[in-house]
C-alpha cells in the first residue's frame, strides 16, 4: 500500500476511547497466546487467576493493568519492546470517550470500529459503492441518509456531525492519519444529491488530494478482475499493536484479527492501488468530472 508522508513521534493520536483501547490490548494478547500455542488456562496459572479472567481480558470486557500484560506476553515469547509498549498502552488512564456526545447515534457493531480508527496511525479503505465516509462532504453524506432504514430522520444531522469529527483525523495538526483510498469509478458517477451536491464533492475530493497524508486511487470501469470484487474492506494501521482488517455489512461488522487473514488484506490493498490509477490520473479524473457539472 502506498502512501506519500512518513509518521512522526511514537504515540498514538489524541482520540480517547477506553473501551477501543481495551479491544486492541486484548486482541494482541489473544494473538500472543495464539502463537505461543498457550491455553487460556496456562495464561490463568501466570496470572494466579481464572480462565474466564483471561478470556475477558482478552475481549476487552475488563482493563488490562500493565503488569498483567507485561507477565501475560513474557510467558507468551514476546519480545522487550513489544512488551514495553503493550504495558505502556495498558497504562493510559483514559476516562472519556472522544465520541461519547454521539454514543446513542452509534450502533453498538459500529463503536469498537469509531474508537479503533481514533488510535489508527494509518488507514486503508476500499469502497465500491459509495465514496468513503472520511471522504465525504456534510451534503453528500446527508443525502445518503436521506429515507434511510437503519437511520432516523430525526437523527440525520448528528450521524453527519460525528462523521465530520471522525474526519478531523485527516486534518490533525500534530498527526493526521496517513490515509489511503481506492474509490470506484462507478461510485464516483453515482450522482448522489444531484450535480451541486456533487460538484462540492469533487471539490473537496480535490483538496483533501493535495495533502501529503491522503492518498486516492480510481478503480476504472475498465479493470474488469480485480482483487476488490469480493466487497469492500478496511485495514487500520497502530504504532504500538498489530493491523486489523474490518468488513462492515448491514447491522454488522467483522474484525479480522488473524495474522494470515490480515496479510492477505494487506496484499489485496497493494494490489488494488497498483490496478487503479496513479494518484496524479485521479485528479484528473475528478477534475474532469468537475469541470463537467460546472
Amino acid at each position: 500500500m502506498t502512501t506519500r508522508s512518513t509518521v512522526r513521534g511514537a504515540a498514538m493520536p489524541e482520540r480517547s476511547d477506553p473501551s477501543a483501547l481495551r479491544w486492541l490490548i486484548g486482541h494482541e494478547l489473544r494473538q500472543a497466546r495464539l502463537r505461543a500455542r498457550k491455553t487460556q488456562a496456562e495464561a490463568g496459572q501466570a496470572l494466579g487467576c481464572s480462565q474466564p479472567r483471561i478470556n475477558y481480558l482478552e475481549t476487552g470486557r475488563n482493563q488490562q493493568q500493565p503488569e498483567e500484560v507485561t507477565t501475560l506476553l513474557r510467558l507468551y515469547g514476546a519480545d522487550v519492546a513489544h512488551v514495553d509498549r503493550m504495558a505502556s498502552l495498558a497504562g493510559r488512564a483514559d476516562h472519556a470517550t472522544w465520541w461519547a456526545p454521539f454514543t446513542d447515534v452509534v450502533p453498538d457493531w459500529l463503536k469498537t470500529f469509531v474508537g479503533l480508527e481514533g488510535l489508527a496511525k494509518s488507514a486503508f479503505s476500499y469502497e465500491p459503492l459509495l465514496i468513503y465516509g472520511l471522504l465525504q462532504t456534510p451534503a453528500y453524506a446527508a443525502a445518503l441518509l436521506v429515507n434511510n432504514l437503519r437511520v432516523a430522520t430525526v437523527d440525520i444531522e448528528r450521524v453527519v456531525k460525528l462523521r465530520m469529527e471522525r474526519q478531523k483525523r485527516l486534518t490533525d495538526n500534530d498527526e493526521p492519519l496517513i490515509f489511503t483510498a481506492v474509490i470506484e469509478e462507478a461510485a464516483l458517477d453515482r450522482l448522489v444529491g444531484g450535480a451541486e451536491i456533487m460538484r462540492d464533492q469533487y471539490a473537496h475530493l480535490l483538496t483533501l488530494a493535495e495533502r501529503d497524508n491522503v492518498t486516492l486511487h480510481l478503480m476504472p470501469t475498465s479493470v474488469a478482475v480485480h482483487d476488490g470484487l469480493d466487497g469492500e474492506f478496511i485495514l487500520l494501521d497502530f504504532h504500538e499493536a498489530r493491523s486489523i482488517g474490518y468488513v462492515e455489512f448491514p447491522d454488522g461488522a467483522v474484525y479480522v484479527q488473524n495474522h494470515d487473514q490480515v496479510a492477505a488484506y494487506t496484499l489485496a490493498a497493494e494490489r488494488l492501488c497498483a490496478a487503479a490509477l496513479s494518484p496524479a490520473d485521479t485528479i484528473k479524473a475528478i477534475e474532469s468530472r468537475l469541470a463537467k457539472l460546472t
